[in-house]
């Protein structure tokens, strides 16, 4: 589903200079550390050739946010539990594994405002390049 050209939510990197306090600023003190590893874990769950490396913060438009791991690992072979099984891009991966992420922690004690950022990224992601292999692996 495309969305129409005005309500097109935009993404904007994070400098480097600026990493330093974005996962504290969109998340809190304590959880930012949490996503990240959660983040972390579910790609190495999901994909076998991960190895780590620097990944990209993204900020989107509608105040959501996505992490995505290193263009050089890419394309990323992802294999979810609902067997999915294909190849993404970096920034795809990393939607998946983020919004796996956000959807998971908010079911925890606690955490459930961490579902309104999975639908904030899950609006980006409708009209991503690879929105399709997105929502078939998250779905």
């Amino acid at each position: 589903m495309k969305v129409h050209p005005s309500l097109r939510i935009t993404a904007e990197r994070v400098i480097d200079d600026a990493r330093t306090d974005t996962l504290t600023t969109v998340f809190g003190p304590t959880l930012g550390i949490r996503v990240e590893q959660t983040v972390f874990n579910f790609l190495h769950e999901f994909c076998a050739t991960y190895r780590g490396g620097f990944w990209n913060f993204t900020r989107l438009s509608n105040g959501g946010f996505f992490m995505s791991p290193p263009e050089e690992g890419a394309p990323y072979r992802i294999q979810t539990e609902n067997h999915y099984d294909g190849k993404v891009s970096a920034e795809a991966a990393g939607i998946v594994v983020c919004l796996y992420t956000f959807s998971t922690l908010s079911f925890m004690p606690g955490l459930a405002p961490m579902a309104e950022h999975f639908h904030r990224l899950r609006m980006f992601a409708l009209d991503h390049a690879e929105a399709g292999a997105i929502f078939a692996a998250i779905d």
